[in-house]
């Protein structure tokens, strides 16, 4: 708990100036961070400098603790540091819990070395997060001896917490190595109790999920009231008699050691679940939906390896994102943003046009992401008649017909907006697609007879110089007379050169996207109507000087 007390040099007394002036510091963080730190404005404004006169006791926090008796939440006479903290106010101690409640970690334990009202309500503190940002006070690296600091502070914490109160544990371990697990299970049995609302379990990477997170500490009612569960890197084997988490609307597993069966046994008892996240478990091959979750919107499956099937019964799922190799699914005609990555699949735009229409004919924002598509689409039966929003993320690839995306257009006769990422590493000019030099506009493929008069804004961010990109903007300016805005942007997804630095491009990007530029001014502006506003973003002058 050391690292919780006042940071003290040997050279400065307890009652020292410096002591007095610094007796809280203050970190980053995030938004619950920055409410918290409120607390300590509300605490300075409620007592100014009366309430830093009286430093903290140098036994530190543990041992004022560990000596005080009773009832951890049971009143007791104000210390002579307390009463000058409370001279020239008189509030009730539930204003002073609450201010408590609103300070960061750090500080709240510091308060609780200057005032017993505060140590009284430390006992009884609802938000504990602990992780190596909070704990260390310096930025060393994490080794097998900070480890073990980082959770005997935790043990202290936790020990002399009553438990009454608690709201929120959080346990990041992210930069730990050779973890113990041996005081996990009394740590979560002093922490789950009924009133905790969320419970958050992230162990490092090269833990190898070597933790079983104890389900025991869900039952008899201890887990009535929580909202939120996030556990990486564990195990969890969930049985039926885990009992109703009647309250739970938020689920997020990261490399978590569970079976599909076991996975339905812990949503069946989870009525009120709205988010479902599962990220990389490996032990999952089919995953079962209940029918129960009718209030289950949204639901995010990724990198899953062993997955075959997905089967989702939930009435109301809306908002669907996928990432990994293609599967067999079903249950999800009410789905309205859809979302498709596949890593290592070279035909995911073929499957989305054959296989995903089917799947989720009523979707309205769809997203298609591959690192790897080398085939080109298709025309197929069938249309997306409800798709207004889509968005395509490619690698940039020397094989691929960017033209071929019209199909996209052809089965989306209400399609708005329509985005074209494209990424990945330069690729030399001459292999950026199909050779070509700028000249005639003949040159560029035709492709006559078809319509998109809905689409509204077009974009592509990533333009490159290749020349089937060039003959797909052309079609649609010729195609489509609804277009208000068309943006075409060279950067590939790098920062924009500033007033004063230019962002370290390779000579080769400015010259291709120079030649992009040319190219655009050759074929494109010329076609855009006066009505659509127009938007080319290309490197900066000083950029442009490189490669003259």
């Amino acid at each position: 708990m050391e690292a919780l007390a006042l940071d003290r040099s040997p050279s400065q007394s307890p009652t020292s100036a410096a002591a007095r002036r610094r007796p809280f510091v203050f970190f980053g963080g995030g938004g619950e961070e920055r409410e918290r730190r409120r607390g300590f404005i509300c605490f300075w404004c409620c007592f100014g400098k009366d309430a830093m006169a009286s430093p903290p006791t140098t036994d530190g926090l543990i041992d004022s603790v560990t000596k005080r008796k009773g009832s951890p939440c049971q009143q007791d006479d104000d210390s002579q540091d307390d009463k000058r903290i409370r001279s020239g106010v008189n509030l009730p101690e539930d204003i002073f819990w609450y201010i408590h409640s609103l300070m960061p970690l750090r500080d709240a334990a510091r308060a609780a070395c200057v005032s017993r009202s505060f140590l009284r309500s430390w006992r009884c503190y609802p938000y504990l997060f602990f992780c190596e940002e909070i704990t260390r006070l310096d930025n060393s690296k994490f080794s097998d001896d900070t480890t073990r600091n980082l959770i005997s502070k935790i043990s202290h914490i936790l020990h002399h917490h009553s438990g009454i109160g608690l709201k929120k544990l959080k346990l990041a371990f992210f930069g730990c190595t050779n973890v113990n697990f041996s005081c996990f299970d009394s740590w979560f049995h002093k922490a789950v109790t009924p009133g905790i609302e969320e419970l958050t379990l992230i162990l490092p990477r090269n833990s190898n999920a070597g933790y079983s997170f104890p389900c025991s500490v869900l039952s008899d009612g201890n887990g009535n009231s929580i909202r939120y569960l996030h556990l990486s890197c564990c195990a969890i084997r969930p049985t039926v008699d885990i009992g109703c988490l009647r309250t739970l609307t938020t689920v997020h597993l990261s490399s978590v050691r569970i079976t599909g069966f076991e996975l339905e046994c812990f949503l069946s008892n989870s009525p009120a679940l709205e988010s479902l996240t599962v990220i990389d478990c490996k032990e999952i091959v089919q995953l079962k939906i209940p029918r129960l979750l009718k209030r289950l919107h949204t639901l995010d499956v990724n990198r899953c390896e062993m997955l075959k099937v997905i089967e989702n019964y939930a009435p109301n799922v809306s908002t669907f994102h996928f990432s990994g190799q293609p599967v067999r699914m079903w249950g999800f005609l009410q789905v309205k943003d859809l979302g498709m990555s596949c890593l290592h699949q070279s035909r995911i735009l073929c499957y989305a046009l054959a296989n995903l229409l089917s799947v989720a004919p009523n979707v309205e924002n769809l997203g298609i992401s591959s690192e790897t598509e080398i085939v080109s689409t298709q025309t197929v039966s069938g249309k997306y008649l409800c798709l207004k929003h889509l968005h395509i993320s490619l690698n940039r690839s020397s094989d691929f017909d960017y033209l071929s995306l019209v199909s996209f257009l052809d089965v989306s006769p209400l399609l708005e907006t329509f985005i074209l990422y494209i990424s990945g590493m330069h690729m030399s000019q001459g292999h950026m697609g199909h050779a070509w030099t700028l000249g005639d506009s003949a040159e560029l493929r035709q492709m006559p007879g078809h319509r998109h008069d809905n689409l509204k804004e077009f974009e592509v961010d990533g333009l490159c110089y290749a020349k089937s990109l060039f003959e797909l903007t052309w079609h649609i300016l010729e195609t489509t007379s609804s277009l208000n805005r068309v943006k075409l942007d060279t950067a590939c997804g790098y920062p924009r050169c500033s007033s004063d630095r230019c962002f370290p491009y390779y000579t080769d990007q400015i010259m291709e996207a120079r030649n992009a530029v040319s190219a655009v001014k050759t074929y494109i502006t010329g076609k855009v109507p006066p009505t659509v506003k127009f938007n080319l973003v290309q490197p900066c002058n000083r950029c442009l000087a490189l490669v003259q």
